[in-house]
């Protein structure tokens, strides 16, 4: 860190930046978390008694805070996170967590969709899963091409919702309603 601060042209010695090393790292540690923490061992704990629930389950605008992996520039944006289940549930902070786990590594957005994903599809082995990301990439908002504002979305769909149109169409109509039209009335 102190060869760095010296290539960008600032005396690491001098009194405002003596602890920004240490303080580089306890940020790092935060921004990598993601390494220790096993997405699949978060999935492990479900419940089957579900009163026969089969409809879709969808946790919406999860925050991803992640770094891309090519100039180590955040990566900020949000995730939907749904699952068709198939006889068994699991907590929904379990999909945050996930999220989570995968984001906080250095990152490509297609790969944190996919492995979201496919670690879901895999370990619940739900009748769908999808995942839908929206990002701003500041590799690309506050250096290179410059262009604020700029999001990119990708997204994987498993099992139903890649297959049936119609449960796609119920999904993505989830999760582009406003929130209040759910809470009103």
């Amino acid at each position: 860190m102190r060869t760095l601060l010296s290539w960008a042209g600032d005396d690491p010695a001098r009194e405002g930046l003596l602890d920004t090393p240490a303080r580089v790292t306890r940020a790092y540690e935060e921004f990598f978390a993601g390494y220790e923490n096993d997405p699949v061992g978060v999935l492990e704990r479900t419940f089957e008694e579900v009163e026969g629930y089969d409809e879709i389950v969808l946790l919406r605008n999860i925050r991803i805070e992640s770094v891309c992996e090519h100039h180590m520039a955040p990566i900020i944006g949000r995730a939907h996170v749904a699952y068709l289940p198939d006889r068994r549930v699991v907590g929904i902070s379990k999909l945050a967590r996930v999220v989570d786990a995968y984001a906080k590594r250095l990152q490509i957005q297609e790969k944190l969709t996919a492995q979201i994903a496919n670690t879901i599809n895999d370990v619940l082995q739900p009748r769908g899963t999808a995942v839908i990301i929206e990002a701003a990439h500041q590799c690309m908002t506050t250096r290179g091409v410059h262009k604020p504002g700029v999001t990119m979305m990708t997204s994987r769909m498993l099992g139903v919702f890649r297959e049936d149109a119609n449960t796609r169409r119920e999904l993505m109509a989830m999760v582009n309603s406003p929130a209040e039209g759910y809470f009103a009335g």
